[in-house]
């Protein structure tokens, strides 16, 4: 009996000691972030969500218009204090954006949060903006430039077509951005452009493009969005607001989310109650709208 009892014991110590084996060498699970892509607006101070990576394709990210404990959620996992983001300018790293706060209760800027922004190349100021990204960053070599004396006239003279087409004679052609990007790190730039002309004293028309250089060395416009509004179609009731830019489709900057080597072009529509967001891959000689999202802030 006292021999069955110490083989007992032996084997309840031996089944203990395997269960502490175990245990200890089981390892806590850590959730890794979903690679996501964010707007940097408000001079680098401000971080706006735009859409998870997930297996080369964008989806959703969280809208400020959802439930609060899913913002919450969002915020306790990519707004911790000190998190830092790789600022993409130019189509590759160029500086840090660190998150400085963050809060899920408020009212327009829920899931948002303040930022700083460390730029290696230029400072990110008024309607130049940046993406910021914790997704692996494969081009190296930035480009985002302002065009050259002969590059502006070649593409005013197309914005120009584009608003004839339209049955406009532009006397002025007023612009918020004309930026060459080299999206396919072949040494050739392509431009993104926000252009717009006053049809009247209380309508404006808008025209947003992506332009490339063709085999003939000329370039052309692949991309289009034109656009009228009048004063009675502003939320703020005055024209003065689109002249600022709310309305217009605005370059955020491009990034090769996918990996395919060009880069993708991302921009940014300002409205009253929050912000539309698009991304254009190419496709051919043309350009395709492949994401289009969209994050409410709160009411005008």
């Amino acid at each position: 009996m006292k021999k069955l009892r110490f083989q007992l014991l032996a084997v309840s110590v031996i089944v203990s000691l395997l269960s502490v084996t175990v245990f200890a060498q089981k390892k806590p699970v850590v959730k890794t972030p979903k690679p996501i892509i964010f707007a940097v607006l408000n001079d680098g101070k401000t971080l706006e969500p735009i859409a998870y990576v997930n297996k080369g394709k964008l989806e959703p990210s969280v809208n400020g218009s959802d439930e609060k404990s899913i913002i919450a959620g969002f915020n306790k996992s990519y707004y911790k204090v000190g998190t830092s983001y790789r600022l993409i300018f130019g189509a590759a790293n160029a500086g840090t954006v660190t998150v400085k706060s963050s809060d899920s209760r408020s009212e327009c800027s829920a899931n948002m949060a303040e930022a700083i922004t460390k730029a290696t190349k230029t400072p990110l100021k008024g309607l130049v903006m940046g993406l910021a990204t914790n997704a692996v960053v494969k081009n190296t070599v930035s480009v985002r430039r302002r065009p050259t004396p002969a590059e502006r006239t070649e593409i005013e003279a197309l914005v120009k077509n584009e608003f004839v087409a339209q049955k406009l004679t532009p006397k002025t052609l007023k612009y918020h951005n004309l930026t060459a990007l080299d999206l396919e790190s072949d040494g050739k730039v392509e431009f993104v452009g926000t252009f717009w002309v006053d049809i009247d004293n209380l309508t404006r028309g808008l025209l947003f493009f992506i332009a490339a250089q063709g085999k003939n060395g000329k370039y052309a416009i692949g991309f289009k969005d034109y656009r009228s509004i009048d004063q009675a179609s502003v939320m703020s009731g005055d024209i003065k607001n689109v002249d600022e830019g709310v309305y217009h489709e605005l370059l955020l900057d491009a990034f090769d989310y996918n990996g395919d080597g060009v880069s993708e072009v991302f921009t940014y529509i300002q409205s009253f109650e929050g912000a539309g967001f698009n991304v254009y891959a190419r496709d051919g000689a043309a350009w395709a709208n492949v994401f289009e999202g969209a994050n409410y802030h709160c009411g005008y």
